[in-house]
């Protein structure tokens, strides 16, 4: 994973390397049970100070994202929703397993046939029910979930006192950072589609470096986005005076975007931009996981249209 550190900016150093180690983390540029460099490596290549880098590794440990090995480093944490099982069997050997079960209970084989083909016949779900406690980060997944399907999208947290209802009939669906407690509260026999974010860095920046002197404003209502734009911003090395970070939740955010070089922003906050905007759409969600959204939705939700051409799906927020 690239790293951008400037030691120049008013963005302490150690929260510039928790916020890129842990986006990597998200979107998957560093996978579970990888080695992190080491203190004493990072410290070396970037000029700083080992107890910077430690400090850093220590606050990601602490808040659940890497794993501390005596003797051998630091690693990404692996999730129990990345976990498999040692004796885990394939899938030949779980339906021989089952006809053993179901025969050791007396049961027929006529009585099998009858049952699986009642489940296998049940009603696919017709909408995602994404499962996300931060209501505005909840709002622009549904706007991408939106925008690359053409299913139904209801949007909730955990603490939903209807949680269970809204079940009914949805494929839930939640942020690899949410999912062990998302998995906790769902019934054991859920299925869960598991979202991986884009990576931050490369997608800010994949395109021509800017001049430090360009005129650049992020517009977004989650202040995520506008803290995390703003820390891989400065540590790439862009002049702190240079950018503008509008909360697009306050009055007047819209105020002089139209002179800025560009403007970058999130999917919910795109259609809403001044015409004049020369704008740069961050998506949150990574190509993987919205084309398994757009498979799931295509086999199971509406197999008999084409994704590239539907109408706009309905969305609902709660």
């Amino acid at each position: 994973m690239r790293l951008w550190l400037s030691k120049s900016s008013e963005v302490p150093l150690r929260e510039q390397l928790v916020t890129q180690i842990r986006l990597g983390i998200i979107s998957g540029d560093l996978s579970t049970r990888q080695r992190l460099p080491s203190t004493r490596e990072l410290a070396r290549r970037f000029r700083i100070h080992a107890n910077t880098v430690s400090a850093a590794y220590r606050e990601l440990h602490r808040n659940g994202w890497v794993d501390f090995r005596r003797g051998s480093g630091v690693y990404v944490r692996q999730y129990s929703a990345d976990r498999r099982k040692e004796d885990a069997l394939g899938l030949d050997q779980l339906i021989a397993k089952f006809f053993q079960t179901t025969r050791a209970k007396g049961h027929s084989l006529r009585e099998v046939q009858l049952h699986l083909n009642h489940w296998l016949t049940l009603q696919p779900p017709d909408h995602f029910l994404l499962l996300e406690p931060d209501v505005e980060l909840r709002h622009i997944l549904m706007t991408e979930i939106q925008n690359a399907t053409v299913a139904r999208v209801v949007g909730t947290s955990l603490a939903d006192s209807h949680l269970a209802e809204r079940l009914t009939g949805a494929a839930p669906v939640a942020m690899y950072s949410q999912v062990e407690s998302v998995r906790a509260a769902l019934p054991t026999d859920t299925d869960l589609i598991t979202l991986r974010s884009r990576s931050v860095p490369e997608s800010l920046l994949s395109q021509t470096r800017p001049s430090s002197d360009t005129l650049i404003a992020v517009v977004s209502r989650w202040p995520e986005f506008l803290r995390w734009s703003h820390t891989i911003l400065v540590a790439a090395g862009l002049d702190p005076n240079a950018l503008s970070f509008r909360d697009a939740r306050e009055r007047g955010w819209r105020r002089g975007l139209a002179s800025m070089t560009f403007v970058v922003t999130d999917s919910l906050m795109l259609p809403q931009l001044p015409a004049n905007c020369d704008a740069r759409c961050f998506t949150i969600l990574g190509d993987s996981s919205l084309d398994e959204l757009r498979q799931f939705s295509k086999q199971f939700m509406d197999p008999g249209k084409d994704t590239d051409n539907a109408a706009t799906p309905a969305v609902t927020r709660s």
